[in-house]
């Protein structure tokens, strides 16, 4: 049987009254074709002039391919190395199907969804998703400006997936042994400008303290920011430590705003984030960094399209 042309193809489909569900299930197989020299050639224009990742010398040959990436040697120290060597992306195979995976990264899919939609199994499926989330939200803003909000939010701890407890099992969904917030909860804490511009930490377990706000906002905050938070005594305290104007919402009493002065944009962050984690059942708390920070990244609007989350993935640290 004689094979069909793409033009014949193309006029065959013309002329079929498509569905909605048969335009789903096209656009979805047009999204799922890829091929590998496209990925690669996206991964090569990221490492276009990148000096040795061993030891930063410029200067270098080309030693071969291998995987097909082009493989260079270093004049300085002698040692090979290609495009990903030393990101995150480095050793992963299969990078005919990667773009069709990080299009399932900007639609939240789940592991599994993701595996089925690529076909790949569910261990490569978790293993790229926790490649390329991290690689990605590397890209993040080197300080805040103006009119800073800074606030906590407190998620149960989780050891899923782990094969060694540290306690006993609980079942999901399940609730502290006692009241309040305290080292069975992790804390993420979020700091986010007018402009939109997030920054996110995971600081451990219970609640922040002064040593873990200098640790993690002094660096990102210029000395003439207005920082605001709630009534917590540790954010009053950094920022007369720190010389940063402080103002604080008392939101226990039920203030919520005295004009400018609110936490209202940082606790509608918590809010999307809080919805938005509820379709992966349950996070592990060694990934929940992970998850803020791809939250961020969808939330920004700024990695829109799989080719620009690769480029951002493949950058070196």
């Amino acid at each position: 049987m004689r094979s069909l042309t793409f033009d014949e193809l193309f006029a065959m489909l013309s002329a079929v009254a498509l569905s909605a569900g048969d335009l789903a299930r096209l656009r979805e197989w047009i999204a799922s074709i890829a091929h590998p020299a496209e990925c690669i050639a996206l991964i090569e224009q990221a490492a276009a002039g990148r000096p040795c990742p061993h030891c930063g010398c410029a200067r270098k040959h080309r030693c071969g391919q291998a995987s097909g990436l082009q493989r260079f040697r270093c004049l300085h120290c002698g040692r090979s190395h290609n495009a990903l060597t030393r990101t995150p992306l480095a050793r992963l195979r299969k990078k005919e199907c990667w773009l069709p995976y990080l299009q399932c990264v900007l639609e939240s899919r789940t592991v599994r969804d993701a595996a089925q939609v690529v076909r790949v199994h569910r261990t490569t499926s978790f293993r790229w998703r926790h490649r390329f989330v991290p690689g990605a939200m590397r890209d993040r803003p080197t300080t805040l400006s103006a009119i800073v909000e800074a606030d906590e939010t407190y998620r149960l701890e989780s050891q899923k997936g782990s094969r060694s407890l540290t306690r006993r099992p609980r079942k999901r969904g399940g609730v502290a042994k006692r009241r309040g917030i305290h080292r069975e909860h992790d804390c993420l804490l979020v700091a986010r400008d007018r402009s939109g511009q997030t920054l996110d930490f995971h600081t451990g377990r219970g609640q922040v303290t002064v040593e873990q706000l200098h640790q993690c906002l002094k660096p990102v905050l210029p000395t003439d920011v207005l920082l605001i938070s709630d009534g917590a005594v540790s954010y009053r305290r950094f920022a007369a430590q720190a010389g940063i104007t402080h103002e604080a919402v008392n939101v226990q009493a039920g203030e919520r705003a005295r004009g400018a002065i609110h936490i209202q944009n940082v606790n509608s962050w918590h809010s999307r984030f809080k919805s938005w984690l509820v379709r992966f059942r349950g996070v592990a708390s060694r990934y929940l960094i992970n998850y803020s920070g791809w939250q961020r990244i969808l939330d920004a609007h700024q990695l829109t399209t799989p080719a620009q989350l690769l480029r951002a993935a493949a950058q070196l640290g």
